[in-house]
């Protein structure tokens, strides 16, 4: 059996799928030999470095002792099945993503196989597309976790909703958010990845009427399309087969508050019916239930997506862009605002030093110079990055050479 047709699907059309950004390890946890040898070609091929295991008890034993970026397990396994695998990296406070595979693949699974700590859920026959796509999303996912430990950490004296800046775009959102911060009117914020949207909608909740009640955000792209509707509305006890007790979802859980949904232009459209309407009557109903729930809620919306472009090829509402794009916010890119990176070095210095437990070099003014131009495709999100590469990498002086050379290393 060649690669391809293992997985019940062909090469053609996956090239935007086949280049991630770095070099992930990988475990394979499955008894098929086939399977786990088809994934390991198709991975390999790509540059990343796999192993496997062909049990459930083995494949615990190497996810414990191996550093892991992602690992894909099966279901139905001799000794430990895959949720009882998940479960015990949960225990143990293994972080690593888990995609789960099976060749049984329900609703009620996956919910299941998600509560139980997986990343992700996928059937068999493995379709290509599908496996590279979770694997994009989940090594995303494992960066941004070990960004946001790094920031929770370094945030808990400076507090994680600062924006850094004086320049006149930066300023303009500041003032927007003063003035819409106090109403319950809908905010649309838009803006590149890293650019800080998530920072504009935190600084709308901190400075509104609703600032005492939950922040819930909700990252649209990481949740599947067939558990979308459990994730927002929650479900009944019993209202499928893993359902063995009542669960609020986003929505009641933001009760009084503000929820956060990021990355909404990755939302599938069916689940964008249901949201349209919960905006519209701002009533929800949990899935196997037949109440109607009020819920007061201010919703804000964020994607890096071109909407209008989205709508006119027919993966977006019209109307429920309406419903949300009440007040647009724009949120620069870094590279549009500059002036500003000084002091966003300057900002994350410190808080980078203290956290590996270093002096904070000095950065001289022609390394200054050569930071605020360069092009920071990655945005702040980027920069943060580079201050700490250069803290390590550099010993009580940063010079413009030392930026030349690690900026985009």
């Amino acid at each position: 059996m060649g690669i391809h047709e293992s997985f019940g699907a062909h090469a053609g059309g996956l090239s935007f799928l086949l280049h991630f950004r770095s070099m992930a390890r990988i475990l394979i946890i499955d008894d098929e030999r086939l399977i786990r040898h088809a994934l390991r070609d198709i991975l390999e091929y790509e540059k990343h470095v796999v192993e496997e295991a062909e049990n459930g008890d083995e494949g615990l034993k190497f996810a414990l002792a191996g550093k892991f970026d992602v690992v894909f397990c099966d279901v139905k396994m001799p000794g430990k099945d895959g949720i009882e695998v998940v479960e015990a990296l949960q225990l143990k406070g293994v972080e690593t993503p888990v995609v789960i595979m099976t060749g049984h693949g329900t609703v009620e699974l996956a919910v299941q196989a998600l509560k139980s700590g997986a990343y992700d859920f996928i059937q068999k026959p493995l379709d290509l597309n599908r496996v590279l796509v979770a694997l994009r999303n989940a090594t995303d996912r494992e960066e941004l976790r070990k960004e946001a430990s790094s920031l929770r950490r370094k945030t808990r004296t400076s507090g994680d909703r600062d924006m850094v800046g004086q320049s006149p775009a930066l300023e303009g959102i500041r003032t927007i958010i003063q003035k819409v911060a106090p109403t319950d009117a809908r905010v649309f914020i838009t803006g590149a990845n890293g650019t800080g949207k998530e920072v504009v909608a935190r600084r709308i909740h901190a400075q509104s009427q609703r600032s005492k009640a939950p922040f819930v955000e909700v990252n649209c792209a990481a949740i599947p399309a067939e558990l979308i509707e459990s994730e927002l509305f929650g479900h009944e006890k019993g209202a499928f087969t893993s359902a063995v007790k009542q669960r609020k979802g986003r929505f009641e859980q933001a009760q009084g508050g503000t929820l956060f949904l990021d990355e909404i232009g990755d939302m599938s459209l069916p689940a964008q019916s249901k949201m349209l309407r919960a905006l519209q009557e701002r009533v929800i109903q949990r899935v196997g239930g037949d109440k109607n729930i009020q819920v007061d809620v201010r919703v804000l919306a964020a994607t890096n997506k071109n909407l209008p472009l989205e709508i006119e090829e027919g993966r977006f509402r019209e109307d429920l862009f309406h419903r949300l794009n009440v007040i647009p916010i724009r949120v620069p890119s870094l590279a549009e605002r500059a002036e500003d990176v000084p002091l966003l070095v300057a900002h994350f210095l410190d808080g980078v030093a203290s956290e590996l437990g270093v002096s904070a070099p000095k950065f001289t003014d022609g390394a200054m110079t050569a930071l605020s131009k360069a092009p920071w495709t990655g945005n702040i999100r980027e920069l943060r990055n580079v201050v700490e590469r250069l803290v390590i990498l550099c010993d009580q002086e940063v010079r413009e050479e030392d930026v030349h050379r690690h900026v985009n290393a």
